[in-house]
């Protein structure tokens, strides 16, 4: 059995809602912070190791290290095979100072894209148009909807209701 597939079944088999749930995942939220604020220092220092080096260079214990590369996948410049990772696996925490941003505020990780260390990394202005962009590239915006006898839209200059929408 993989990592990944370990710490998935383990985090997400847990009920937040109890005493144990909530601990796992306050413990976690509390050690992806303090990697982030190390990580977002000198985020033009890459860093690599096997998860089992950088899980101590983090002071956690695998199976967290396995959930923070999880998170962090989609915002890496090389992607990890995490899919396939084991505990010697060399992996890379290079990322993308936007899309690590934007991905923060997609899973509404407050604790995490109001973080301090983007003050240096990101202007007020910018991490506001990446927040709105990533707030409102998940918005469905329905079309205003065809009335029966309103104009059909293909330009025959019947109703709708004896053109297009006689089919429906």
């Amino acid at each position: 059995m993989s990592l990944l597939k370990d710490w998935r079944d383990h985090a997400y088999g847990l009920d937040d809602r109890t005493p144990e749930g909530k601990n796992f995942w306050l413990n976690y939220f509390q050690t992806e912070k303090g990697i982030y604020e190390q990580l977002l220092e000198d985020p033009k220092k890459i860093v690599k190791g096997t998860v089992t080096e950088l899980a101590e260079k983090y002071g956690t214990n695998l199976e967290t290290m396995v959930g923070f590369l999880d998170g962090i996948e989609e915002s890496l410049i090389v992607p990890n095979n995490i899919e396939e990772m084991e505990a010697d696996t060399e992996v890379s925490l290079a990322f993308d100072v936007e899309r690590l941003y934007m991905n923060m505020v997609g899973c509404n990780a407050e604790w995490l894209y109001t973080l301090p260390q983007w003050d240096k990394l990101l202007t007020e202005e910018r991490r506001k148009e990446l927040y709105k962009q990533e707030k409102s590239s998940h918005t469905i915006v329905k079309p205003p909807k065809i009335g029966r006898n309103d104009p059909c839209p293909c330009g025959s200059g019947k109703k709708y209701k004896k053109c297009c929408g006689a089919n429906l």
